[in-house]
C-alpha cells in the first residue's frame, strides 16, 4: 500500500513516514501544498494523510483538489486546528476521518488501516500467486503458509510484481512504480531487490516463482 503525507512540519512527517514503513508502507512525502497536488495528479496513492496548514497551497484546497481528481482516495486529515468548526468543514469538504496534534502513532496507525479496510475490496487486499499470498493491508507474506518477513521496499517491489502477476514488467516500470525515480537516476538497485526477494519468497522451494525474462526485465508466477 502507498501512503502520501502532506505535512511541513519536517519532524511530524519524518516521525509518521519512519513509523507506517516500519508496517511496511511504501510513504511519500509533500511539504507543501503544491507539491501534494502535484503528487496525487502523478502518482496512485491508497491513503492520503493531509495538514490543513500547508504552505504555498492550504490543506482544504488540496483536500478540494483530491477530491476532484481522486473522488475515492481515502483521506486522513492529520492536524493542529481542533475546532469543532474546522472538524466540520474537514469532513464536510469530503475527509474520511480527522485525527488532531498532538497524536499517539498508533492511533494513527489503526485509523489507517481502517480506511484501508473500507475503501479496498477482498479481491485487491488479498494477492495470491500460486501458494505464495500477500495481505495488502496487514502487510503480510506467506508462501505455503509460511511467513516472509519483508522490508517496506521488499514489500513494495512483490507487491507490484503480484499486481502484475503473468506479466513481464522492465526495470523502468519497477523504478517509477516502487521508486517513484526515472530509471536514469538508479543503477541496479533492481536486481539487488529482486535478488534479496528470491532469497526470501523463493528460498527452499523447488517451484521458482520471480522468473527473469533476460533482455526485458522480471514477472512472476508466469511459466518457468
Amino acid at each position: 500500500m502507498r501512503v502520501l503525507i502532506a505535512e511541513d512540519d519536517k519532524p511530524v512527517a519524518s516521525f509518521v513516514q519512519k513509523g507506517l514503513e516500519a508496517e511496511q508502507y511504501a510513504v511519500d512525502v509533500a511539504q507543501d501544498g503544491d507539491e501534494a497536488q502535484f503528487m496525487v495528479n502523478q502518482f496512485e496513492y491508497d491513503v492520503a494523510v493531509l495538514d490543513l496548514t500547508l504552505p504555498r497551497v492550504d490543506g482544504l484546497d488540496v483536500l478540494r483538489h483530491i477530491r476532484h481528481i481522486k473522488p475515492a482516495l481515502p483521506v486522513l486529515i492529520l492536524t493542529g486546528r481542533n475546532r469543532v468548526e474546522d472538524r466540520v468543514k474537514g469532513l464536510d469538504l469530503g475527509a474520511d476521518d480527522y485525527l488532531t496534534k498532538p497524536f499517539s502513532f498508533t492511533e494513527l496507525s489503526a485509523r489507517v488501516r481502517a480506511l484501508l479496510r473500507r475503501a479496498t475490496t477482498p479481491a485487491e487486499v488479498m494477492l495470491r500467486v500460486r501458494d505464495l499470498e500477500l495481505n495488502r493491508v496487514e502487510r503480510l507474506v506467506k508462501r505455503s503458509g509460511s511467513s516472509i518477513v519483508l522490508t517496506p521496499k521488499e514489500f513494495s517491489l512483490l507487491e507490484y510484481l503480484m499486481r502484475n502477476a503473468g506479466r513481464c514488467v522492465t526495470r523502468a516500470m519497477i523504478i517509477e512504480h516502487v521508486w517513484n525515480l526515472s530509471f536514469d537516476t538508479m543503477t541496479n538497485v533492481v536486481d539487488v531487490y529482486i535478488n534479496y526477494l528470491r532469497k526470501k519468497v523463493d528460498g527452499g522451494f523447488d517451484r521458482k516463482l520471480i522468473q527473469t525474462v533476460r533482455g526485458v526485465g522480471y514477472q512472476i508466477g508466469g511459466e518457468a
